[in-house]
Formats: structure tokens, sequence, C-alpha cells
């Protein structure tokens, strides 16, 4: 009878570990709070979305691109990274894009305590208020990861976690191609759809050429481009 509920035991705390990861991981689910992937709709209108960084020679990059096609994107930045690229940062707020929070050192925010998780967020608002941007700041936690004491800081402070529906980046095999990226972008977008690329490090060089294949040919289907902010107050989130 021991052995039995032994392992009775043992397969609930396994069955508990499953749930607790794929909670963890997942782009549409959390404990507490308010998790938008993707805003409810009608219209044909997206985020396009950037994570990490500044970098000074990618930043200059992105800016012109958007500049070019007249379009405003949200940038979630981290901390430690505008401090020491606020130069970058200020261009990013002067040219009409959105700043969001991708905390101070893109830890995974997962057993992390509810002080850590504080200091992270509250450190790089400051650091955003610095680079000039006035809007609401929105959070998006590194690499998607959330459990326990981060939707709980940000529900107890009235945030929204904002994740995405299209991430090519996540896929080796799609990631290594600028075609193969503008592709699967193309073909899993959706109205409120909201669109996560990396193009602010070296290994991003695929995704910023894909950037123009990408804007343009959602152009073509009669998409437009707005911040993750606008995005929400279309549907009063």
């Amino acid at each position: 009878m021991k052995k039995l509920w032994a392992i009775g035991v043992f397969v609930f705390a396994i069955a508990i570990c499953i749930v607790l990861w794929q909670v963890s991981r997942s782009r549409t689910y959390q404990f507490f709070g308010q998790l938008v992937a993707r805003v409810n709709t009608s219209q044909k209108s997206v985020a396009l979305t950037f994570d990490d960084g500044p970098t000074p020679r990618a930043t200059d990059e992105i800016l012109s691109i958007l500049e070019e096609e007249h379009i405003h994107a949200t940038f979630f930045v981290i901390g430690g990274e505008l401090e020491t690229n606020m130069a970058e940062a200020k261009k990013i707020v002067s040219a009409g894009h959105e700043l969001g929070n991708h905390t101070y050192s893109h830890e995974r925010m997962l057993l992390v305590s509810p002080s850590f998780v504080k200091q992270e967020i509250e450190s790089t608002d400051k650091l955003i208020r610095d680079a000039g941007y006035q809007g609401e700041i929105l959070f998006r936690p590194p690499y998607g990861k959330k459990l326990f004491a981060l939707p709980y800081y940000l529900s107890k402070t009235g945030r929204k976690s904002i994740t995405w529906d299209v991430e090519p980046d996540s896929y080796p095999e799609i990631a290594a191609s600028s075609d193969r990226i503008a592709e699967h972008v193309l073909a899993k977008t959706q109205p409120g759809s909201i669109i996560l690329l990396h193009v602010m490090y070296p290994t991003g060089r695929e995704s910023m050429k894909a950037v123009r294949k990408i804007v343009d040919g959602l152009k073509a289907q009669g998409y437009s481009f707005k911040t993750v902010s606008e995005l929400l107050a279309m549907s009063g989130q």
C-alpha cells in the first residue's frame, strides 16, 4: 500500500511539473493578470515588435527602414543595454516609436523572487523615462517565460504582459533565411497579430533583411501597422 502511495505521489509531482513547465512557456496563459498575444480585432492591423538592444548600428539601420516604410513599431528594450546605449534609445523615441520593458538583465523570469522582479522592471522603467519616452510602458517577459512572481507583480501594478503570435526567429530552419522569415510571417499573420523579430545583434541579420519584405508583403495584403499600444486601443484592451 505504501509503495502504491509513493508511486501515486511521484506521478502527481511529475504531472504538476509538466503543467508548470507548460504554463511557464505559454504565449497565451499566465496565472495572474492579463496576457496579450494577439489583439481581438477584425481590422487588418498588426504590430511589428523588436526585442533586445538597443545597439548602435542595428538601431540606425532599423530606424532607417521604418522611416522609409512610414510605419511605427514597438521596441522591447533591455535595461542593461539602455545604460550603455542611451543615445540609441533616444533616437527610437524621437522617431515616434514605442519603447517597452524587456527587463534589465534579460534573465528568464521563472524561479525568481518578487524583489528581483520589482528591481528588474522598475530600474528599466526609469531608464526608458530617461530616454524621453512618455507613453504607457508595456512589458514583455524575456523568452516569453513567466511563472508566479512576475505575473503577480504585473497584476498588482496593473500591467499587461505582451507576448506574440508570430515568431519566425524561434524556428532555426526559418530564421536562417530572410526569405523564409518573410514567408512565415506573411502566412501566419492575422488581424491583430503581434509579430516578433530580433534585429539588434549580428545573429539577427536575416531578420533585419526580412523586415522590408514583411512590411511590403503585408501592405500588399491590405494590412496597416500600429504600435502595440495603438493595437490594444483598437479593441479597448
